[in-house]
C-alpha cells in the first residue's frame, strides 16, 4: 500500500519517469484531501450552479435543483466563477543547478509543482493557464479548465530547456499587460534576478487586481555551501568563473544568503503576497501540502468572520 512518504520523497518523485504521473502521485497522496479550492477568494456572493464533482461541499448541493431534474448541482458562487490562474515558472539557466546526490534540480522540482498545481486546478474546474520565461516570456498558454489544457501545459513543461538570464521583472510587467482579467498569478522561480524590478513586476500585477503567490525554489546547496575542496564557481547565467576555497567565505556567504531571503519573505509580506520557499531535498507533496492546507482553514476562518 502506498503511503504519504511514497509520494513525498523526491528521490521517489525522480524515479517515476514521467511529470504527469510524478504530479498525479503528488496530488493522490497528499493534496486531493482539500475539502474545498484554497484559491478562491473572500467573496461569497451567488453567481450559478454547476454540476456537482466529487470532492465538493455537499453544503451546497441544490436540493431542490435534484428534485427537479434528478440531477446533483452545486450553488457556484463569485469567488469561484472568477477564479482564473497563470503558473508562472522560471525557465532559466539558473535552474538547471541539482546538488550533487540531489534527485531533482531545481527546474524538475518547480515543474512537477507546477505540474502538480495545474493537476489539482482543473480537477477543481479552475481554469489554468501557464507563463514560461527567462530573460523574456517563451510561451504564454491562456488559462482553462480541461483535461487538453492539463495535457499541454504538461508537455511544455516536458519540452522546456532552462537557459539563457532571468528577467522576472519585465516579465511580470509584460503579463501585467497582456493579462486583462484579473486572476491569481502563481510565481515559481529560485528569484536570483533583479530584486528591484521583480517588486515592481509585483506591484504592476496586483495594480490590475491580481492576487499572487511566490514559490521560492532553491537547492540547499544555495544556502549552505557545503563544499569543503577547492571549487571552481560558474555563472550559469554568463561566463565569469571563479577559482575559490569555500571555506574562507562561507560564512559571509550564509549571512548574504540570509539577509536576501529575508528580504524577499518581508517584501512580499509587507504586499500581503503569499510567499513559500521550497528546497529540493523536501518533499514536495508535504509542502504543498501544508500551504494549501494552512491556506484553505484562513480562507475558512474569514469566511465564518464575515457571516
Amino acid at each position: 500500500m502506498a503511503t504519504s512518504r511514497t509520494f513525498s520523497d523526491p528521490e521517489v518523485l525522480a524515479r517515476i519517469a514521467g511529470l504527469s504521473l510524478r504530479a498525479r502521485h503528488v496530488v493522490e497522496g497528499t493534496i486531493s484531501g482539500l475539502h474545498r479550492s484554497p484559491f478562491h477568494g473572500f467573496n461569497v456572493e451567488f453567481a450559478e450552479y454547476r454540476e456537482y464533482s466529487p470532492g465538493d461541499d455537499l453544503r451546497r448541493l441544490d436540493w431542490r435543483v435534484l428534485g427537479r431534474t434528478d440531477r446533483f448541482y452545486v450553488k457556484q458562487y463569485e469567488e469561484e466563477s472568477n477564479l482564473r490562474a497563470t503558473l508562472v515558472l522560471d525557465c532559466s539557466a539558473s535552474m538547471r543547478y541539482g546538488g550533487v546526490g540531489r534527485p531533482l534540480t531545481k527546474f524538475a522540482y518547480a515543474a512537477t509543482a507546477a505540474a502538480s498545481l495545474a493537476t489539482l486546478l482543473v480537477e477543481q474546474q479552475d481554469p489554468v493557464g501557464l507563463a514560461l520565461f527567462d530573460k523574456e516570456t517563451r510561451e504564454i498558454l491562456p488559462p482553462a479548465a480541461t483535461q487538453a489544457q492539463l495535457a499541454r501545459i504538461v508537455g511544455l513543461l516536458e519540452q522546456a530547456q532552462p537557459n539563457r538570464e532571468t528577467q522576472l521583472g519585465a516579465v511580470l510587467q509584460s503579463l501585467s499587460e497582456q493579462t486583462r482579467q484579473r486572476g491569481l498569478t502563481i510565481i515559481l522561480s529560485d528569484l536570483l534576478t533583479d530584486l528591484d524590478a521583480f517588486y515592481d513586476g509585483l506591484r504592476r500585477l496586483q495594480y490590475r487586481g491580481h492576487e499572487i503567490i511566490v514559490l521560492h525554489i532553491l537547492d540547499p546547496d544555495e544556502l549552505d555551501l557545503p563544499f569543503n575542496d577547492l571549487v571552481m564557481f560558474r555563472d550559469i547565467e554568463g561566463n565569469e568563473e571563479l577559482l575559490a576555497e569555500p571555506w574562507a567565505f562561507r560564512k559571509t556567504y550564509q549571512a548574504a544568503m540570509r539577509q536576501f531571503l529575508s528580504d524577499v519573505s518581508g517584501a512580499c509580506g509587507d504586499r500581503g503576497i503569499d510567499y513559500l520557499q521550497m528546497l529540493t531535498s523536501d518533499s514536495l507533496a508535504d509542502a504543498l501540502s501544508h500551504y494549501l492546507h494552512a491556506r484553505e482553514r484562513l480562507k475558512h476562518l474569514h469566511h465564518k468572520g464575515q457571516r
